[in-house]
């Protein structure tokens, strides 16, 4: 039985914080294979020039080009929203019914569990949840024991270096024209370049 990791995320753009997780969390988790699931944006936001989604698939595309076990899904903008992860879990399980499915997330994430949209039966169908440690997590996991009884049973803790990268940090040094190519993949960097990416 395969073991199927989900990593979402808007990826504006991918840098080398996404796939040292990307990375850590298929070895560590044991997974076969990890779907980089790229999220929609929401429409009241395209005003406030948030990037292309096609510019942001073309750029994950080529950040994990030559991992055979990464993957670019396209399942949830190729589907109205509004985008539940529950929903995604529902349509990954019902492509692969015969995996086992793993939902990767940050400990922010785990803490604001109990405020989305279904999130009994999203844990309920998910064979275990990949979550990066801090320190201080077991304690909160502890307390969503009362929210989620037995969601320790589904949690797997993960080790990753903290790397502090995020792609609003990159965006806004391709803006103020300061280094940023180090922060990201060698082929993701040639294409921003190339094509003046997040310039405008």
């Amino acid at each position: 039985m395969s073991k199927i990791g989900i990593f979402g995320g808007t990826f504006d753009p991918p840098h080398l914080g996404h796939l040292i997780l990307a990375s850590e969390a298929l070895e560590q988790l044991k997974l076969d294979h990890l779907l980089w699931m790229m999220t929609a944006m929401p429409p009241h936001k395209e005003a406030l020039g948030i990037t292309p989604l096609e510019q942001r698939l073309e750029l994950t595309r080529a950040a994990i080009a030559g991992f055979s076990q990464f993957e670019l899904s396209t399942l949830e903008i190729d589907r109205p929203g509004p985008h539940y992860s529950v929903d995604t879990v529902a349509l990954v399980k019902q492509a692969q019914p015969d995996a086992e499915i793993y939902f990767l997330m940050g400990e922010d994430s785990l803490r604001d569990l109990p405020g989305w949209h279904e999130p009994e039966r999203m844990i309920a169908m998910c064979d275990g949840l990949g979550i990066m440690r801090r320190p201080g997590s077991e304690a909160m996991l502890q307390e969503l024991e009362f929210s989620f009884p037995n969601i320790q049973q589904k949690v797997i803790w993960f080790n990753t270096p903290m790397v502090e990268i995020s792609s609003h940090d990159i965006r806004q040094r391709i803006r103020e024209m300061r280094t940023y190519q180090f922060f990201i993949p060698e082929a993701v960097y040639k294409l921003i370049d190339e094509k003046k990416y997040y310039l405008k």
